[in-house]
């Protein structure tokens, strides 16, 4: 169902895709588009309890593709960093498949907005982030991205650096 890396010897472990997710601020949300035209979309997200959350307003393109195909792939750049003498680039990505659904009951949806804030805004003090919520509540919607399948990829040469070739 999901496809098969090719070459495995640059295989993520589990626990360094699940570092990379934890670490990331952005990534990029893949949705089957309208008329089979692919939609790919950047975001912030929090990794919480195995799941990414994302926010976004109640209505827009996203919202109708999800309603259509709730499907999605989503990847996140760990390292990215260009290496112009090998003509090359020392990379680490996590890509992960799974389906969108949005988030509402209260307290779900609390509870996800508040993992986001938590993510984004750590030394804000509680009632900041509170009075915050509270005035986007309304026209705030929260999607949840539950995992199906999740594998990372890290180019050859990291792989040799640690030693695992």
């Amino acid at each position: 169902m999901y496809p098969e890396m090719r070459r495995k010897k640059q295989a993520l472990s589990p626990a360094a895709c699940d570092a990379i997710l934890q670490a990331g601020t952005s990534g990029v949300l893949a949705l089957a588009g309208a008329d089979g035209q692919p939609y790919a979309v950047p975001l912030s997200y929090v990794y919480h309890e195995g799941k990414i959350y994302f926010h976004c307003a109640k209505a827009g393109h996203k919202l109708d593709l999800l309603d259509q195909n709730p499907k999605v792939s989503f990847c996140v750049i760990g390292q990215d960093q260009v290496v112009p003498e090998k003509y090359t680039t020392y990379y680490r990505s996590v890509i992960l498949f799974g389906t969108v659904r949005r988030l509402t009951a209260g307290e779900e949806k609390r509870a996800a907005i508040l993992a986001l804030a938590r993510r984004y805004s750590p030394d804000e003090p509680a009632e900041g982030v509170e009075a915050e919520i509270a005035r986007y509540w309304d026209a705030l919607c929260m999607l949840e991205l539950t995992p199906g399948h999740i594998s990372g990829k890290e180019c050859i040469e990291l792989v040799r650096q640690a030693g695992r070739m």
